[in-house]
């Protein structure tokens, strides 16, 4: 259980905040504090923050940092949802700082209080408040191979690609590996080894790559004990993922899970000891959907045709 953290009254020599705006709001931050040299002191720290429409939730942070705690630390760079850098838990709910418009949080009433939440992103180590390691969803990324494999000679100019079959994965290429959606999964959280929605739909990009060849050697990968077959279906991921929110109608990593599992199941997860119901009963309602759906992708058939699966 956390606690909250009690603030040191301000000094007399630090300088001045800059004037608040007649059309800003005033916001509490409520931010998760954690430092390794006194991981006993951890927990939450408020802070008033002048918000305006136009700002995002970064904005917040970095007049926190720059005029009330230069101690916060987190994580941005580009500050447009491009580089996945600022991603953390915002109000329990996955997202990156910079695409969050106060616009959207700000009551209408401004007499009204409001207190907005800011913690790491769950399911990696915490290095200092905001910011967790990285490392265990990159090696997750890393296991599928996530670049060309192709055989003979190299090309004297480049391989060439219908529209069509760019089409195939085209969805799949505006991962910006932010690790939203593979921490907001439970499985992940829990378990720990979950390769996670991330290094699916980059597994994706590549299996369905005309260019590519190492479909199967990717396909094998993935139909380990923490491949596909640890989905769950809670569909956080699909909530979380920048690029697919809020409003678009599509769901990258199901998508992607179910076109992979399509492949997997004509031609590996068959063999004995493959199926997903060996994990025991508490996996089997979900196991069964994504088997009936990929044999509906693959065959035209939702049944079993094997007696072990």
């Amino acid at each position: 259980m956390t606690s909250v953290l009690d603030k040191p009254a301000p000094s007399s020599d630090e300088p001045p905040l800059p004037p608040v705006p007649d059309e800003a709001t005033m916001v509490t931050l409520k931010i998760f504090r954690f430092n390794p040299e006194n991981p006993d002191a951890q927990g939450f720290e408020s802070f008033r923050v002048p918000a305006l429409p136009t700002d995002r939730l970064l904005n917040l942070l970095l007049y926190v940092k720059g005029y009330l705690d230069g101690t916060l630390t987190f994580r941005r760079s580009c500050a447009h949802g491009v580089c996945g850098s600022d991603a953390m838990r915002i109000n329990g709910v996955n997202r990156l700082a910079c695409k969050l418009l106060m616009k959207d949080m700000l009551p209408k009433d401004k007499s009204k209080e409001i207190t907005i939440t800011v913690e790491p992103i769950k399911g990696l180590p915490v290095e200092k408040d905001l910011v967790v390691n990285m490392e265990p969803f990159f090696d997750a990324y890393r296991a599928i191979k996530p670049f060309l494999i192709t055989s003979g000679n190299e090309p004297t100019r480049e391989r060439i690609q219908s529209q069509s079959d760019r089409a195939r994965f085209d969805d799949t290429t505006k991962c910006i590996l932010c690790a939203c959606c593979t921490t907001s999964c439970p499985v992940f959280w829990t378990e720990g080894s979950y390769f996670g929605p991330a290094a699916i739909v980059n597994a994706h990009r590549f299996i369905f790559d005309s260019r590519d060849e190492g479909a199967v050697e990717r396909l094998d990968i993935l139909n380990d004990v923490d491949g596909v077959w640890r989905c769950r279906t809670t569909f956080n991921c699909t909530d979380a993922c920048p690029p697919w929110h809020p409003g678009h109608a599509g769901d990258l990593g199901g998508q992607a899970r179910t076109d992979v599992l399509a492949l997997e199941v004509p031609t590996l997860s068959l063999q004995p000891g493959n199926s997903p119901h060996r994990f025991g009963a508490g996996r089997c309602s979900s196991g069964r959907r994504a088997c009936a759906q990929a044999r509906l992708a693959a065959t035209g058939n939702p049944r079993r045709t094997s007696r072990r699966h």
